[in-house]
């Protein structure tokens, strides 16, 4: 099976590496890009879509809330409807993210029969996998190792050979692609204020996304590198702030082993997508890919008025 180092040391690069076909957890390490560098390019252009903050969630409230939405709003119904009509494609999704998004490890398993089981448990979720195949195994150009976001909002960060020129790698992707959900999974920041920057930053990738037609799955992390957990705290803000799906990814590992995180308290730990299998699921790496397609099913139902 070949998957890919996602996260790795030195440059900020996707290094295909071929493994064996065990249930072995990647071993590579986070890389940190330079947040200064790519500062200025995002000033290129702001978002029109503004939102009135609500006030602030209670301290913690986030903690409480389950790790998959239970539909979305009437809102975010308008935001699907405008998006079908600008010409996003209705089995369609993108991802946003760092290296725990890129499609090797993340979503593709489902377009890989024999990969992964659901059991009678999930089975229900069949139809959700059938209407978006094509888009697990898309590789998004705003995925990468080492990317946080800023740099999905950096022109210096596109691929020059798809990307148009001063084009972020947000703008390509929601260009190549059209989709018309988005999922949005940021787990690093490096700064000595990672809430205020991160929440700046954030909210601007969500207008951007909203302002296409697109509606925002926006993701909580499993680790807690910052302390604080205020990034997690800051995510719950926003999705609140913009009515938009919330996927508590943190809530879905804390049953599990040290929850679900390796030694170096970043990366998950790893097993394959065999659902049924009480073993596997004692790691992190299942859940996030079933509880991904549980927030996507909940997100294409509630957006199609599904039962």
């Amino acid at each position: 099976m070949t998957l890919l180092a996602a996260c790795s040391n030195g440059q900020v690069s996707t290094q295909e590496v071929t493994i064996q076909s065990t249930d072995a957890p990647p071993l590579s390490q986070p890389t940190i890009v330079s947040v200064t560098d790519t500062l200025s390019a995002t000033e290129t252009s702001a978002p029109e879509f503004t939102v009135t903050p609500k006030p602030p969630l209670e301290k913690d409230a986030w903690m409480k809330m389950p790790a998959v939405p239970t539909g979305v709003s009437d809102s975010m119904r308008e935001v699907y409807q405008l998006g079908l009509e600008l010409g996003n494609d209705p089995t369609h999704f993108s991802v946003i993210g760092d290296c725990q998004n890129v499609s090797s490890y993340f979503l593709s398993v489902f377009e890989q029969p024999g990969e992964f089981s659901l059991g009678d448990e999930y089975a229900y979720l069949q139809p959700t996998i059938d209407y978006y195949q094509g888009s697990y195994s898309h590789v998004s150009v705003a995925v990468k190792g080492g990317f946080n976001v800023a740099a999905i909002l950096s022109p210096l960060r596109a691929d020059p050979k798809v990307c148009n020129p001063n084009e972020s790698p947000l703008d390509c992707e929601l260009r190549l692609w059209k989709p018309s959900v988005v999922f949005v999974s940021m787990e690093t920041w490096w700064s000595e204020k990672p809430e205020e920057e991160y929440d700046k930053y954030m909210r601007r990738v969500i207008e951007r996304i909203l302002e296409t037609g697109a509606v925002p799955i926006i993701a909580t992390k499993a680790d807690n590198l910052e302390g604080d957990h205020g990034i997690n705290s800051t995510v719950a803000q926003i999705a609140y702030d913009y009515d938009i799906p919330f996927w508590n990814f943190w809530a879905a590992v804390q049953p599990l082993a040290d929850k679900g995180l390796s030694p170096d308290g970043f990366h998950l730990t790893f097993g394959r997508n065999f659902f049924d299998d009480p073993k596997r699921m004692q790691n992190a790496w299942p859940w996030r890919n079933l509880t991904a397609l549980q927030t996507l099913d909940a997100v294409h139902k509630g957006l199609t008025q599904e039962q």
